[in-house]
């Protein structure tokens, strides 16, 4: 149904410039336009998401905001029955006059009663005297609110900080890939580390492809998708993330890098966007980390240097100054040369092997004919 782009690879020459789609660090780089009024409504509705996914300076002035707001908007109303009572210092009292709360006779001794009531601090200056019964009905109210408003923004904080995208933070990937043999096959290798001793539980690694297709009606898909599999020696699933590890991905003839030589590399436009899906074994949450790799950040004819070694008291020792440095080796200019070098070289072996089956002639011995012995038994 569909098809690449004329001759699957961009011919000499040609070299669009592409932004990523995923960055380095894992953020998506794309932005939603003309979204209908009705839709934003689903925000609110999800508003605990929302609140949990506000930037940290948005939830700081949230927090600032809903404490100092609710102490405000309460003293107004302490002030407005201090008012009504006639408590206030301008007002003319007499000395039967009975107060609603003690020592609030302004604004400003209005918030700070508010203020010591939803903190309970309770200095003991300013109380009820409960002599009216609105004020019990308030202190009620500024009470509930006040639980409210700690546990909603204690929630969100605990839940920003222990998201799992920090956890992903400890996961890194080499800054390039390489592409040289491995196995006897020539494979595209990215390394990848978890920079915590706690492992990632369940880690699944896969890759995608993004590149512009076309259709045969002559449609142009932005941003296609093709599954690319990564796999290290032990396989690809359930993954023991106890060091770096090298991933790698076999180029054959069902790889989307198959018409890719070292010469044409460099003028494609795609993006490769790696996945590493776990879960944490401290916090038993699901993260996903994910980095991409443009055309340019891909070597041809490199492989990843060592970084594991044994020291002398017999632990294992990682060196990240090598982690993502590579070195050249001998490589295939491109995966046809690869197959065909391949190709000339079994019909060899197997002449070899067949030889070796058959045997040699000798000409150090000569083939003679021996009769058949004559039947001298008697009976």
């Amino acid at each position: 149904m569909f098809q690449l782009l004329p001759g699957h690879i961009q011919p000499p020459g040609h070299r669009t410039r592409k932004s990523r789609l995923v960055t380095k660090d894992g953020h998506c780089n794309i932005e939603f336009g003309n979204i209908e009024y009705s839709n934003h409504f689903a925000f609110v509705v999800d508003f605990w998401t929302t609140f949990v996914e506000f930037r940290w300076r948005f939830v700081l002035i949230l927090f600032v905001a809903a404490f100092t707001g609710s102490w405000f908007m309460f003293s107004l109303l302490w002030y407005w029955i201090a008012k009504s009572n006639g408590d206030l210092t301008a007002q003319n009292q007499t000395e039967e006059h009975v107060r609603c709360i003690d020592n609030v006779n302004g604004l400003t001794t209005a918030f700070l009663y508010s203020l010591e009531t939803q903190t309970t601090i309770g200095y003991g200056g300013r109380a009820l005297t409960g002599h009216c019964v609105g004020t019990v009905a308030l202190i009620i109210i500024q009470s509930l609110v006040g639980v409210f408003i700690n546990c909603f923004m204690c929630g969100i904080i605990l839940a920003k900080i222990s998201l799992p995208k920090k956890r992903a933070k400890t996961v890194t990937f080499s800054n390039t890939a390489v592409i040289c043999l491995k196995k006897g096959s020539l494979c595209l290798l990215i390394r990848v580390a978890n920079l915590r001793k706690t492992l990632l539980i369940g880690s699944q690694i896969y890759g995608k492809l993004l590149r512009t297709t076309i259709t045969p009606d002559g449609e142009t898909i932005i941003l296609d998708q093709v599954d690319v599999d990564f796999m290290v020696d032990a396989g690809k699933d359930n993954l023991f993330f106890v060091c770096p590890l090298t991933l790698y991905h076999v180029i054959n003839r069902s790889s989307p890098f198959y018409e890719l030589s070292a010469d044409t590399l460099p003028l494609q436009d795609f993006e490769l966007v790696v996945f590493l899906d776990g879960t944490a074994e401290s916090t038993s949450s699901s993260c996903q980390v994910r980095t991409s790799y443009v055309p340019q950040e891909i070597q041809w004819g490199y492989s990843f240097l060592p970084i594991i070694s044994r020291t002398k008291t017999g632990k294992y020792r990682v060196d990240f100054s090598n982690f993502s440095k590579s070195v050249r080796v001998t490589t295939p200019h491109c995966v046809h040369c690869f197959e065909t070098d391949v190709d000339q070289r079994t019909p060899n072996k197997e002449n070899h092997i067949n030889q070796l089956k058959l045997g040699i002639d000798n000409l150090g011995f000569q083939v003679i004919d021996i009769p058949d012995p004559v039947d001298v038994t008697k009976m």
